[in-house]
């Protein structure tokens, strides 16, 4: 029973289906008690594979003579459904048997009609109220049964679902009945495609670390990671005992379980037990973010075995990082936790409160961080398919997608058009280029970008972009959003919204006219190289001082333009020394949000600030990567100051303990301190740059990326000022270095390199000195 997924492309994958898209008549709408549909069969001999193809409106699983089909969870997955609905196709041979046979086909609500978006005003029944199944049931010599109306339906011992929800299942109503009939839904099945991504899969159960009773007679397990998934636990006991189990991320004061910062989300489930031995639950149609379980029980049960089981739709790595400094390794296993949690179906902002939307702005952040860590080529170019589904027609590009709001405007407008989000929709197909080669991505999002930098352009008329301020209104930014300001008595400048829209707006103008070239669009490859001159030209005349110093002489500002080349020859000088100066007024804490942190360590080290970099990335104190770290986090926070030293939660309206945007930062540790890069002019690491950028005490270093080709492999260690670089390349990859200032008299498996060395597949070893500070 293997799931297939569909051949990335940028086609639709679909099917003729004979089977009609029908509800169960037992359906009392969203937030009531689940429903079945099923259907007995006649099935003669062994006939050979049978395969089963399905999806539903709403989440389904399905089961053959009591078995479940597969073990992916939360299908058919979650897609803008007006635009497309994955379908799922399954080897069912091996649960066939000859004579009579029975499907069942469980629904629930899932992401298509449970509320969604935060607090009283979620939206109920999103993309439709009326949940249904589809399948076709084929063998060798043609369809052996679909649905239609000659199903019949019933309901379900899951009382409620939801994905904010959590889930309510009754052991005691598992003897399931017919007691409707179904009808058939209008549907066009020409939104049915063939599952574009890896499926949604269990990864290995962690079992409790700690666990000990409240006041109240709770018991509360420590899972030692947070994670996104769900509790699954043994129990036994009497029939009609509960157990409730709540969750949270974080603990209070005195271990105090709290989880404030779910706001509206209830987040729980409860099980009624059947009472007849041994029990083992697991929620069916939602998922949680949390470390911690609290475990009320009423009445006579006791858990005999309790587990995290995290979830993921990319559960495997594809490279990893390790360095001298344990701090900064757990780090990176925090962003990888952070990005399995997240990556469900969606690349969503966090896993545990009334939102869970996949943010565009976190994702083009992250992107090629995401593709350094897992294999997620397939996973975003899912994603940017939602993207261009909602696209406003003026070209602005939602906040997030699969976006609610586009549907229901009255209820939340204006939530398109923000910079640093709607570019998501050029930086994300460029990402896909680099990593994995991806040209089509490139092609099939092309209007898209054009539609986007339109857009923007037109918000001001002009090169300098300048947003409203109103929420909502068109052409309203996040800015860099989360900026921290450190002392409230005497801030410390920020980037003004006008700045980073028009940074931004350079950023995918720019990045645009590479992507025309490399389409062979040579007229808009022309013309976006205009547009990035006026661009260009107007940034530096309105936001660069004649000292060179720039307006809001903040660390994002710097950052961003250095990084894109947006500091004039005349003005360079200067305006590194201001960036420095910058930096250490900060006394070496960060100052930027979501946008300027990517690019914060990138631009400094390009700029051969080792020093400043290193500082900055290792210092401990809040705002700091390595001050969540060392508060005990597992995964990466949404916030710089998401706690307080004193273990204070700051802010649970706003603040989850698993977003991640900061881990962004991984990227740097593989492109600088490892060295290694995908080369645009070479992508899918047919060519590998090679420009490592040690940071001394970080020795020794070790990092590997998983590609299409093999595992490329690259270590330093440092004795003194002298750096031993290891570098292996798998067959059909070669690597391409080039001495920079910070490789003093380098030689490459012992010969001298004078200006450049062509690393062919194997293993090599670098050396040289760094300069003397």
């Amino acid at each position: 029973m293997n799931f297939q997924p569909a051949a990335i492309s940028g086609d639709r994958v679909s099917r003729a289906w004979s089977g009609e898209m029908i509800a169960p008549l037992s359906d009392g709408g969203q937030g009531t008690q689940a429903s079945f549909v099923s259907r007995s069969f006649d099935l003669e001999g062994a006939g050979g594979p049978v395969e089963l193809f399905i999806s539903a409106l709403g989440l389904y699983r399905c089961f053959i003579n009591g078995e479940r089909v597969g073990t992916d969870l939360l299908t058919p997955g979650w897609t803008n459904y007006d635009d497309r609905i994955a379908y799922q196709r399954y080897d069912v041979s091996s649960l066939l048997k000859p004579g009579r046979n029975r499907i069942e086909i469980w629904l629930a609500d899932g992401w298509y009609r449970s509320p969604i978006m935060w607090g009283a005003s979620a939206i109920p029944n999103c993309w439709g109220d009326r949940i249904g199944a589809i399948a076709d049931l084929v063998g060798a010599d043609g369809t052996i049964l679909s649905t239609d109306t000659s199903w019949r339906s019933g309901l379900l011992p899951i009382l409620k679902s939801g994905i904010y929800f959590g889930e309510i299942y009754d052991a005691l109503r598992e003897n399931l009945t017919h007691t409707h009939g179904t009808e058939r839904l209008p549907f066009d099945r020409g939104l049915l495609i063939a599952h574009e991504t890896a499926a949604v899969r269990e990864l290995q159960p962690l079992a409790p670390v700690d666990s000990w009773i409240d006041d109240e007679g709770r018991t509360i397990y420590d899972f030692g990671q947070n994670v996104g998934g769900y509790v699954r636990y043994t129990v036994r006991g009497a029939g009609g005992a509960q157990v409730r189990v709540e969750h949270s991320e974080i603990l209070g004061p005195d271990r105090h379980f709290d989880n404030r910062n779910y706001r509206t989300a209830a987040a729980h489930t409860l099980y009624t037990l059947r009472g007849d031995g041994e029990e083992t639950y697991a929620p069916h149609f939602t998922f949680h973010g949390f470390r911690y379980a609290r475990v009320t029980i009423t009445g006579n049960a006791e858990i005999l075995e309790i587990a995290s089981i995290p979830i993921s739709s990319v559960p495997e790595p594809a490279g990893g990082f390790t360095s001298g400094n344990p701090l900064v390794n757990r780090l990176v296993q925090n962003t990888i936790w952070s990005q399995r949690a997240n990556f469900v179906e969606v690349p969503t902002d966090c896993p545990q409160r009334d939102e869970r939307l996949g943010w565009t702005g976190d994702a083009q952040v992250f992107a090629a961080t995401a593709c350094w860590l897992s294999d997620s080529q397939s996973f975003l170019r899912k994603y940017l398919r939602d993207v261009m589904a909602d696209q406003r027609e003026d070209g602005a590009v939602s906040h997030f997608s699969p976006d609610p709001t586009r549907l229901h405007p009255a209820n939340f407008p204006g939530y398109a058009g923000s910079t640093g989000w709607g570019d998501a929709i050029v930086v994300i197909p460029w990402v896909l280029y680099t990593h994995y080669g991806d040209r089509a991505a490139l092609s099939e999002c092309l209007d898209s970008m054009v539609r986007w930098v339109d857009f923007v352009w037109s918000i001001s008329d002009g090169p300098i972009v300048r947003p409203p301020s109103r929420w909502g209104a068109r052409g309203f930014t996040f800015g860099d959003w989360l900026q921290p300001v450190g002392d409230n008595r005497k801030p410390r400048p920020t980037i003004a919204d006008d700045c980073a829209a028009t940074l931004y707006h350079f950023i995918s103008t720019d990045l645009l006219a590479k992507i025309a070239a490399v389409l062979g669009e040579d007229a808009l490859e022309e013309q976006m190289k205009r547009r990035a001159g006026e661009i260009r030209q107007a940034f530096a005349n309105e936001f660069i001082t004649p000292a060179g110093r720039l307006a809001h002489n903040d660390q994002t500002s710097y950052a961003l333009a250095f990084l894109n080349d947006l500091i004039p020859v005349e003005h360079d000088q200067a305006a590194r020394q201001h960036f420095r100066q910058v930096i250490i007024d900060a006394d070496y804490k960060i100052g930027t949000g979501f946008i300027g942190t990517p690019a914060l360590l990138p631009a400094l080290t390009k700029l051969g600030m080792d020093d400043l970099a290193e500082k900055v990335f290792l210092q401990e104190d809040v705002p700091g990567w390595l001050y969540q770290v060392s508060k005990g986090a597992t995964t990466i926070w949404e916030r710089w100051d998401s706690m307080a030293p004193d273990g204070t939660i700051y802010e649970p309206d706003m603040n989850s303990y698993n977003h991640y945007a900061y881990g962004a930062v991984c990227q740097w540790l593989f492109e600088c301190v490892a060295g290694i890069s995908p080369s645009p002019d070479a992508p899918g690491f047919a060519e590998v740059v090679v420009n490592p950028a040690p940071i001394l005490s970080l020795s020794p270093v070790s990092a590997y990326h998983d590609i299409s080709q093999g595992r490329i492999e690259a270590g330093w260690r440092c004795t003194g000022n002298e750096v031993t670089y290891v570098l292996t390349l798998p067959e059909g990859c070669v690597g391409r270095f080039r001495p920079g200032p910070r490789h003093k008299n380098p030689s490459l498996d012992g010969k001298p390199v004078i200006r450049e060395a062509v690393l062919s597949p194997g293993t090599h070893q670098l050396v040289f000195s760094l300069p003397d500070h």
